[in-house]
């Protein structure tokens, strides 16, 4: 189940039953943080919610002697009778007209739900990642072979294997820092993409690193791993994706 709460006046989330148990037993989520998940009426205060009493009653709830809700537009808590609700968010008064217009020209809105990633717009969040190293190896790699060509054979023609593998290791290291670090590289960050694990929550350093490997895997046979993509329906996992249980969702 996936939760949202509230952090210094703003939306957070979402995580996991797991995490949200850490989140209490840290202190960060205390008895009147403000919690939501899918199927709930209102925000309502982890004591009432985190024991299911909100859930299950709804009355519960609206009993409260200040209900609060959490505008999806702009993350900021208000009495729920200040908001108006669309499905399972609410919006301020001030952020009104906004969701409406968003409304009326069909554009996305922002339910709290994952929105996972087509093939496309991964494919070309690989392609810019794929300039970003490749542009410069090429270059380094066909100085060295000319190099080798003029020197003949020794030593120097060793260079062009190890190049190669050089490559191979700084691809690990570049998506692991950058999926470790902020949740994509630079592609999928212009891409506007991000990695998470199943329950959106931001992936670990080991993980990352699992899932470049991974990567490399999918590309090895025939970049079946890559195409899977396109078939995997709804999340759009690829191979490494499934390996690592990992999902790329829009930000």
């Amino acid at each position: 189940m996936n939760w949202y709460y509230v952090e210094r006046g703003q939306q957070a989330g979402p995580v996991g039953d797991e995490e949200l148990d850490k989140l209490v037993h840290s202190g960060q989520i205390k008895a009147d943080t403000l919690v939501w998940h899918e199927g709930m009426p209102a925000w309502a205060p982890y004591g009432e919610a985190g024991s299911g009493t909100a859930a299950a009653n709804p009355s519960a709830a609206a009993a409260a002697p200040t209900p609060e809700a959490v505008c999806s537009e702009c993350g900021r808590i208000f009495p729920i009778d200040e908001t108006i609700r669309h499905g399972n968010v609410r919006v301020c008064a001030a952020c009104k007209p906004v969701f409406l217009q968003k409304l009326q020209e069909g554009a996305a809105l922002n339910t709290g739900e994952l929105k996972y990633a087509g093939f496309g717009i991964r494919f070309g969040a690989a392609i810019i990642d794929g300039l970003i190293l490749g542009v410069p190896f090429l270059i380094l790699f066909i100085l060295v072979m000319g190099a080798s060509v003029r020197e003949g054979p020794g030593p120097i023609n060793l260079l062009p294997s190890l190049l190669q593998l050089g490559l191979v290791v700084v691809q690990v290291a570049y998506q692991t820092f950058f999926w470790g670090k902020y949740g994509a590289t630079p592609g999928k960050m212009l891409c506007k993409l991000k990695v998470v694990t199943s329950d959106g929550n931001p992936i670990s350093y080991a993980r990352a690193l699992g899932r470049a490997f991974g990567e490399m895997l999918s590309g090895m046979i025939c970049y079946i791993g890559y195409i899977m993509v396109a078939f995997d329906n709804p999340q759009r996992r690829a191979l490494h994706d499934h390996i690592c249980n990992t999902r790329v969702v829009y930000r």
